[in-house]
């Protein structure tokens, strides 16, 4: 059984105690590999490593570092079969999803950064000649990566990669839950030629390793991505020594479908948004409002199409739904289900764990579930489930669907459907969101700002926000 290993200082090592934790394959609820048990030691050492790392890497040039980043997107791609399988093993999800969207994705965020950096430029300000004001922008130093099981690679990488091409070195943390995808990247860093120290990937318990990364006083920026209880701990623990911070956190995502909407197009999207990755997608769209006069016709088809959807052996190409990702989060997501039944919910399909045969029989499997009677700000409504369930509501007005979406503390994402310019431009400015997608779902240019409001998170990433998260601005003014 494999034993998977620390990556400090280019070399793959087993952590410090040499203790390890049972890492479980959500399909058949059964261990098929060891993760290290790691503690503050071996984030000391990955500190040292990419510490001494820095100077070297700060001053390679844009050139250099784009040419090793662009080959390790290379080996991603080269390497997507297994990968994908990897991802399926660890998180649950779908082969045919890893490979179609959760790979791809991963090499496009490495090779995006290794490319926007050669672009990278400074601003300049000329005073009418009294003076020239512009703006260098250093690496930071070491920083911290600290990454979610959802989308394991394809989120780990979102935030390495930008870190890496702005000269930084990191000490990352992927979640102990999905250790496996990293630790093959690992491997794919050294067959890349990155340098020793560069790059140091640590795995274990987020109380133990993600603290550790936290509270050291050398890593001067964290960027995370995870829940918002966690989020907040670390805000706590950052603010007080003035690190840079990066949280992308939880979401209660609204999808607004208007009467005029393209009909079959905000159907099919809204299958795909409610149920993607089990639901498990901070992304995915939670509370569905209709407008009334399509209600009844909108409502019917979802159900009947929620109910084609085949919950399954995650290496079946058949299979639209795969296994949640621990026992213990299918636990809260069912107990989630019980209160939506005790608020006053209805269960119009789903509800129920999913029992498959042989190996499988052990798997956390649960069915698509559309919940339907609660009221807007019920703790269903209000609460962030993370699973594929989905409540579904009617509204008569712009201004009372505009209350309903508004009412949760989260902002992260929304979906509009209207074939009404001017009301979906009225609408997107209202709602409290960091993203709004209209007439689409999931449609991502990685040039843009990516992140929420309220309790979604702070911090902005993507294009090159990204890059300046991880640089520190310098302002230099020259008299003329």
């Amino acid at each position: 059984m494999i034993h998977i290993k620390n990556y400090i200082n280019g070399e793959l090592i087993e952590p410090l105690n040499q203790e390890y934790l049972d890492n479980y394959n959500p399909a058949t609820g059964k261990v098929y590999s060891y993760i290290p048990d790691s503690t503050e030691e071996d984030i000391e050492k990955a500190y040292q490593s990419a510490r001494e790392a820095f100077p070297s890497w700060s001053k390679t040039t844009r050139e250099e570092r784009f040419r090793i980043l662009n080959k390790i997107a290379d080996l991603i791609e080269q390497n997507l079969k297994e990968l994908a399988e990897a991802e399926s093993t660890d998180n649950g999800k779908p082969v045919k999803l890893a490979r179609k969207v959760d790979i791809p994705r991963a090499s496009s965020n490495i090779r995006f950064f290794a490319t926007a950096i050669l672009h990278y430029a400074s601003e300049s300000h000329d005073m009418n000649g009294v003076a020239i004001n512009y703006t260098l922008r250093k690496p930071i130093g070491v920083v911290g990566c600290v990454s979610p099981w959802n989308l394991p690679l394809y989120l780990f990488t979102w935030k390495i990669a930008p870190a890496l091409a702005a000269g930084n070195t990191v000490v990352a943390k992927p979640s102990e839950i999905t250790p496996m995808t990293a630790y093959l990247f690992s491997k794919l860093c050294i067959e890349a030629g990155l340098p020793k120290g560069v790059l140091n990937i640590v795995h274990g318990l987020g109380a133990k390793v993600g603290s550790a990364i936290t509270k050291h006083k050398g890593i001067k920026a964290i960027s995370f991505t995870g829940g918002t209880a966690t989020g907040a701990e670390i805000a706590k623990v950052a603010a007080p020594m003035f690190k840079k911070l990066s949280l992308e956190l939880g979401g209660k995502n609204p999808n607004i479908i208007f009467a005029d909407c393209n009909f079959e197009e905000a159907l099919r999207t809204t299958v795909m948004s409610s149920f993607a990755n089990q639901g498990q997608i901070c992304l995915c769209g939670s509370r569905i409002f209709v407008q009334r006069p399509i209600y009844e016709k909108f409502k019917t088809a979802f159900v009947e199409k929620t109910n084609k959807l085949k919950v399954g052996d995650p290496k079946d190409a058949t299979t639209n739904l795969g296994a949640l990702v621990s026992k213990e989060h299918l636990k809260k997501v069912v107990s989630y289900i019980r209160l939506a039944k005790e608020e006053g919910g209805t269960i119009l399909t789903g509800g129920e764990q999913v029992h498959l045969e042989g190996e499988l029989s052990e798997g956390n499997y649960l069915r698509p579930t559309i919940i339907e009677g609660l009221t807007f700000d019920c703790r269903t409504n209000q609460e962030e489930i993370f699973g594929p369930v989905v409540t579904i509501m009617p509204f008569e007005t712009e201004e009372e669907v505009l209350l309903y979406a508004n009412s949760t503390k989260y902002g992260l994402a929304a979906t509009v459907w209207t074939q009404d310019v001017t009301r979906a431009n009225r609408v997107a400015s209202k709602l409290d969101s960091g993203i709004v997608w209209v007439n689409c779902w999931l449609v991502r240019d990685l040039r843009t700002p990516f992140g929420g409001v309220k309790s979604s998170g702070v911090g902005r990433e993507g294009g090159f926000n990204a890059l300046n998260f991880f640089t520190e601005p310098t302002n230099v003014c020259i008299k003329l």
